[in-house]
């Protein structure tokens, strides 16, 4: 990392998130000048882990997702770090507190059931909101919609049928034990990044692209842009001349809101290691715990949508406080006693994303695609935004990362090589 802003470059990534430094190592050892202007002090963008005692914590992604196929898992060991392969608390509910266990059956049932019918409407083209496939007074879909909350940042009125759809899910997700963003850190730390360097304006009418940044300018041939699509629905990064379909589709495509609140647990062994519950069953309002994740004497609270918008204005404490008796409710008393606060994620309020991943909004499916379109053939964004398959995710960002960097290098005359996946004769 630098402070120094170079004059010019064949290629600037605007971002030093998972996409970014996907973009930046992809393009590294070309005959090309590459700079990384980054808005933040640090790298790795929603993945970020902070130290807490001997390990870490992650406040943004934290799961490697559909682990069999995630690109970013064959990185870990390699890099010094830890895969835990512990199965995800999702299907190990702790105690039978607010539901029986065939009630957990039911509810599984209920949520597979909902499943199916997204998958049928999805093949015969349906769209809108993904809520109307939702069935009528089931006393499950408040726990659905805070599920919703959870993994699209956003209630299911909000999502689109045909991308929730679109997510390829294998099942198989596995951890980074010292944490995912001190994985996609140590794997950007070569990248030739300028910190503190928002860039707030895209100069594109003359026939190299001018970059205006808090640093200064920088020119440059090619652009990749990896900012969320908040910033961009803002136009905190503008562009000039405009560009207002690009800012319609990021419009559509907003980054919702899931927030982590992780706590200390006094006697953890009480409770079974890597087990879930859920606080209440007739709302969206409602949070997930998850019990002593890799074993540790901790809680890791999970809220989304309205909810954790609603407790982000109220700060750590209003986290804290909601968690405190909502454990209570399930646990006992005793819970009071037995938390501590130790950090509550704040992604909304941060100015460089104003959320943690991305939804597309009913009839808005589309509009993934059209983010990522080139513009003339020197512009080019990438992000889990435009990642189709699978958005919300940081390996969904890499991936596009890397595909944006073929299409700079393709762009700029040079071979981009293969993309993963394809074979070579």
């Amino acid at each position: 990392m630098t402070d120094t802003l170079p004059a010019s470059v064949d290629v600037a990534v605007i971002g030093a998130g998972a996409a970014g430094l996907a973009a930046a190592r992809a393009l590294s050892g070309r005959p090309l000048s590459v700079a990384v202007l980054e808005a933040r002090d640090r790298i790795g963008g929603r993945a970020w882990t902070v130290p807490f005692e001997d390990e870490g914590l992650d406040m943004g992604c934290g799961w490697l997702h559909s682990a069999d196929e995630n690109p970013l898992a064959g990185l870990v060991e390699p890099t010094g770090l830890t895969v835990d392969r512990t199965p995800p608390p999702w299907q190990s509910q702790a105690f039978n507190h607010e539901a029986s266990g065939s009630e957990q059956a039911a509810f599984r049932a209920a949520f597979d059931a909902f499943d199916e019918r997204i998958a049928e409407a999805a093949a015969h083209g349906q769209e809108g909101p993904a809520s109307t496939l939702l069935e009528p007074d089931c006393r499950w879909n408040g726990r659905m919609d805070a599920i919703s909350g959870a993994l699209n940042g956003a209630r299911f009125a909000e999502v689109s049928i045909l991308d929730y759809d679109a997510y390829r899910d294998t099942r198989v997700n596995w951890r980074v034990r010292e944490g995912y963003g001190r994985l996609i850190e140590a794997l950007g730390r070569p990248a030739p990044v300028v910190t503190g360097c928002p860039v707030r304006r895209i100069d594109r009418s003359g026939p190299v692209l001018r970059l205006e940044t808090d640093k200064g300018v920088i020119e440059a041939r090619t652009v990749i842009v990896t900012v969320p699509t908040d910033l961009i629905a803002r136009e905190t990064l503008r562009f000039d001349p405009p560009l207002p379909d690009l800012v319609e589709a990021a419009t559509y495509v907003p980054l919702g809101l899931a927030s982590k609140m992780h706590m200390t647990v006094a006697r953890a062994e009480d409770f079974p290691p890597d087990s879930q519950l859920w606080g209440r069953n007739d709302t969206g309002d409602t949070g997930g715990y998850h019990l002593r994740p890799f074993g540790r004497p901790m809680i890791e609270g999970y809220y989304g949508a309205d909810l954790a918008r609603g407790l982000e204005a109220e700060g750590q404490a209003g986290f804290f406080a909601f968690a405190v008796e909502e454990l209570v409710h399930l646990l006992g008393s005793d819970m009071r006693k037995r938390l501590a606060p130790v950090v509550a994620t704040m992604w909304g309020a941060d100015p460089w994303s104003h959320g943690a991943y991305s939804h597309a909004m009913p009839g808005h499916a589309g509009d993934r695609r059209k983010l990522k379109a080139p513009i003339e053939n020197r512009i080019f964004l990438a992000g889990e935004a435009t990642a189709e398959a699978f958005y919300g995710t940081a390996h969904g960002a890499w991936m596009e990362g890397e595909r944006a960097a073929r299409e700079a290098l393709a762009a700029l005359g040079l071979d981009p090589g293969p993309a993963p996946g394809d074979e070579v004769e």
